[in-house]
């Protein structure tokens, strides 16, 4: 089947958070959005198909994740990940972002310490200090233009208090997909010192030829037992407005905690067009995705080469999985992270999520999301150069 990824689909006046909230997000409507982690791809033709014919039945009563919902995640798990998991592993969640805070609030109390690896997703730092737990910070350690873990610097920052610690695999802003070797010592130090593990593994399915995504909780049945692994088809389908997710939880203890504070928030009962979107992807939709992969590569590769040769003060870290680039601004001279915001949204009238949003250190980094048609891509590459041009001859 042919797919079109390079059909331009006007998603304004959608209630789009990417689109329609351009004011109230950058200050300006008059921008081009390329921030917040949704693609602009139609969902897949299979997918639609069936949420057309769900729709056709016409009820839309409570509903439940049955045979065909779970038997999907199961295959999908271990066709892609080569995990096997058992039924009961499985656990609903409105979202990722909601299982992070469910299970701070499950297995951690007030006080605990929480380790995070800046630059790292902001909802990482919220989910901590928002529910009144410490959070300390394990930066990635950047050499030779990629991010590594900084292990040693990890063990030393472990208190008795360290309760918890959430792994974003693949990584979101930096792109790195981790190496089997680099999740197997982290695993070891996690057990070592009695942790509990979250791996936001949503951007699993994103990954460029060359590499290969290992979800840690497979690596053996010590890392399991101690492992909450949390994924969605909403990154890789563009169904987040569907809120599915689901966690994968082998110990029972553990499943059982995080099971007592979803149902105490009433929030367990699920949405029927999200789980027949899940069925329906995970089951029909292979294809697809390997054609979304080869033009989601395609895009990243012209984006680096555009930076590299047009846009030289801007420097790229080329991702080894997700749609998302994150874009070393510092020879921009900006003052601070606003200053260098303002020039992207006002001068530049591109919307990028800023650095600092990912953490207090990175306020001359921004994030793109080459998520789109190769035509909206340009459109905010070449954005992006002219002003930059037209800053460095004012300096000039």
């Amino acid at each position: 089947m042919n797919y079109d990824f390079d059909a331009v689909i006007d998603r304004r006046h959608t209630d789009s958070l990417k689109w329609d909230r351009n004011g109230a997000t950058f200050g300006t409507e008059d921008l081009l959005p390329m921030w917040v982690a949704d693609t602009d791809f139609a969902a897949p033709p299979q997918v639609l198909k069936a949420m057309r014919e769900r729709l056709d039945h016409g009820v839309f009563g409570y509903t439940f994740g049955g045979d065909a919902y779970h038997e999907a995640i199961l295959g999908w798990v271990q066709r892609r990940y080569r995990w096997t998991i058992q039924r009961e592993w499985i656990v609903f969640s409105p979202g990722i972002v909601p299982a992070l805070s469910m299970t701070v609030l499950a297995h951690t109390k007030p006080g605990d310490a929480i380790l995070i690896q800046p630059p790292v997703y902001g909802p990482f730092h919220d989910v901590a200090l928002g529910n009144g737990r410490q959070l300390i910070r394990n930066g990635l350690v950047r050499a030779d233009g990629a991010y590594r873990m900084d292990f040693e610097s990890l063990e030393r920052q472990i208190t008795p208090r360290t309760r918890m610690l959430i792994l974003c695999s693949p990584h979101n802003p930096v792109g790195r997909v981790w190496r089997r070797e680099e999740l197997e010592r982290l695993a070891e130090i996690v057990c070592r010192h009695d942790l509990i593990l979250i791996s936001d593994e949503i951007h699993a399915d994103l990954v460029f030829r060359g590499h290969s995504h290992t979800s840690i909780a497979s690596l053996s049945p010590e890392i399991a037992r101690r492992t909450l692994t949390c994924c969605a088809p909403s990154k890789t389908f563009g169904l987040a407005g569907l809120s599915t997710s689901y966690v994968i939880i082998p110990d029972a203890r553990l499943r059982r905690g995080f099971e007592d504070v979803l149902e105490s928030l009433e929030i367990d009962g699920g949405n029927v067009f999200g789980r027949t979107a899940l069925t329906a992807a995970y089951t029909e939709c292979d294809d697809w995705l390997a054609h979304l992969m080869d033009y989601l590569e395609a895009n990243r590769d012209h984006a680096v080469r555009f930076f590299r040769e047009r846009v030289p003060s801007i420097k790229p870290v080329a991702p080894e999985g997700t749609y998302l680039m994150w874009l070393d601004c510092a020879d921009l001279e900006f003052r601070d992270g606003t200053e260098l915001g303002e020039f992207l949204a006002g001068s530049a009238k591109v919307g990028l999520n800023r650095g600092a949003r990912f953490g207090s250190d990175y306020e001359h980094f921004a994030r793109l999301n080459f998520g789109c048609p190769r035509a909206l891509l340009d459109e905010g590459l070449g954005r992006i150069e002219r002003a930059v041009n037209d800053r460095l001859q004012g300096r000039a």
